[in-house]
């Protein structure tokens, strides 16, 4: 007997989106169709920036390091990321990528165990959760930011809709607390579908707020494959076809 494919409603903005639903495809095969809505799309700023050398630079999202390729300014070869997906985005730029392998308080302290010899610049979108540079800072390294772009929310796509108006399951991977606040608010309000969340963390769960779900889970490391584990979570926790 065929198994039924699980819809995904993928969210992250188009790069990411098309990189996750590939690797959902991937290792889940049949099991799942990914539907594709974007509620981000980045666009990409050029602010000007302190007249100094600096001896790394920081990315805590794959977007900015395209980002920072639109700047006219030399930026320094060394660059510090928050996980491995951004790391191989960098390393792809002609970066020398450090991956710190979690999130804003790893990278952090993996800076702080092996630190750059020299002033650290932080480049990042308008939109963050995490206070590196003021933690940076405290701790006595020399660190600016600039916000190289900004993603730009967008409505659920017409495919996505109608997809949340039917009485089926479907699997919701939320990566940011951002993301989870614009789902929540883009529901329709005839929503019918039973929504079982993946979260990337207990943050972004939390954005959610009192949203009705049959079940969410929280992954257990803040990346794409514990994300992948999360969404094999609820695939084998829903109910038979």
């Amino acid at each position: 007997m065929a198994t039924q494919s699980a819809p995904v409603l993928v969210t992250r903005p188009p790069d990411e989106g098309q990189a996750f639903a590939k690797a959902l495809t991937t290792r889940f095969g049949a099991r799942v169709q990914p539907v594709l809505s974007p509620l981000l799309v980045p666009r990409n700023l050029t602010p000007p920036l302190p007249d100094r050398d600096y001896a790394a630079v920081i990315f805590t999202s794959a977007q900015a390091v395209p980002a920072s390729r639109a700047m006219t300014a030399r930026l320094p070869s060394l660059a510090w990321c928050v996980g491995r997906k951004t790391a191989e985005a960098a390393t792809a730029a002609g970066f020398r990528a450090k991956s710190a392998d979690g999130d804003a308080k790893a990278l952090v302290a993996a800076i702080t165990a092996d630190p750059p010899d020299g002033s650290i610049l932080y480049l990042r979108g308008v939109d963050t959760a995490s206070n590196i540079l003021s933690n940076l800072r405290n701790i006595g390294f020399h660190t600016d930011e600039a916000v190289v772009y900004v993603q730009e929310p967008q409505s659920l796509a017409p495919q996505a809709l109608a997809l949340l108006r039917e009485p089926v399951d479907v699997i919701v991977p939320l990566f940011s607390p951002r993301t989870a606040r614009l789902f929540r608010a883009a529901l329709p309000d005839d929503t019918s579908a039973r929504l079982h969340i993946a979260a990337m963390s207990g943050t972004v769960a939390d954005a959610l707020g009192d949203l009705s779900c049959v079940v969410l889970t929280i992954a257990s490391h803040p990346d794409g494959p514990a994300m992948l584990d999360a969404v094999e979570t609820l695939l084998v926790g829903l109910p038979p076809p």
